[in-house]
């Protein structure tokens, strides 16, 4: 079996700069299950897993982070939801149809990215970026100047490996309150700029760092699995479901005979039947789980 999706942090031992190595290809076969995107909508939503995963890392924090681009164009929402745990899932929404050589730009229309993040305890933040650069890495360093103004640079290759889609990626950060010098930072820069997907998606890390890195001392630390995971339950849906009017759900059955509800990201069906409905309404729902 391939190396399964990791993310390695890493630091320079002479320069105030940290990195970050992340493979999800396996991750990303599974946001790609169930839909049938076109092309350049596969590219991104590997681009978007990439990043998120990055981001998600640079972060001490405890709880959820979401990466959205919407907008007016084709393309009208592609999302990814993670979390300190690297568990992530994501979804595409494409309202007509999309070129294959379409761009980001082309794709999205007038638009901006939403990095939202809400840690398990303390105040959600929220952050909205114009969509300036002409890569998706290009808007994320752009939000990076903004928000915390260190600098940033991302490196995120999609493509395929052994017949299967594949994506990964590396950050470079300049260490908070480090009075880095500049010019080591772009010399790091060019040495990572340098890597090749086919490294990415197929060797071990410490292998990658030490063809970029092999002049520098680097110290690479343990990983940490990346996974998909959707956090869809039957409990979510009932309670979903209960915020409704009541009018509204009785219509919903008396349309269907039953209330099929559709995760987007893992396409999994829960089904609520008269009875199922009912029991919500009376606060017993020790059914079992009907999931299809």
């Amino acid at each position: 079996m391939s190396n399964h999706d990791q993310l390695h942090r890493y630091l320079f031992e002479n320069y105030a700069v940290r990195g970050e190595l992340v493979t999800v290809s396996e991750t990303y076969q599974q946001v790609l299950n169930n839909h049938d995107y076109p092309a350049p909508v596969k590219k991104l939503l590997g681009e978007l897993l990439v990043a998120t995963s990055l981001l998600t890392a640079t972060l001490k924090f405890d709880g959820d982070i979401t990466v959205q681009l919407q907008g007016d164009g084709p393309l009208k929402l592609a999302v990814i939801n993670g979390n300190n745990r690297q568990e992530m899932r994501g979804v595409a929404r494409v309202q007509s149809n999309i070129a294959d050589d379409s761009t980001l730009h082309q794709m999205i229309g007038n638009g901006v990215m939403v990095i939202t993040i809400a840690p398990t305890e303390g105040e959600r933040y929220q952050g909205v970026v114009a969509l300036e650069g002409e890569t998706l890495a290009e808007c994320l360093e752009a939000y990076f100047r903004q928000s915390e103004q260190l600098p940033t640079r991302l490196f995120i290759r999609t493509g395929e490996s052994e017949g299967q889609p594949a994506a990964a990626g590396m950050l470079l950060q300049v260490l908070p309150a480090q009075d880095g010098n500049a010019d080591d930072f772009d010399h790091l820069v060019q040495l990572t700029n340098t890597v090749k997907s086919e490294e990415l998606f197929g060797l071990p890390a410490n292998e990658v760092l030490y063809r970029l890195y092999h002049q520098e001392e680097v110290t690479l630390y343990e990983p940490q699995d990346v996974v998909f995971r959707c956090t869809c339950s039957r409990q979510r849906c009932a309670d979903a479901l209960i915020t409704l009017p009541a009018e509204e759900v009785a219509q919903m059955l008396e349309q269907d005979g039953n209330i099929d509800m559709h995760c987007d990201y893992c396409g999994n069906h829960y089904v609520f039947d008269a009875m199922d409905v009912a029991a919500l309404y009376t606060g017993n729902t020790g059914e079992s789980d009907k999931l299809h």
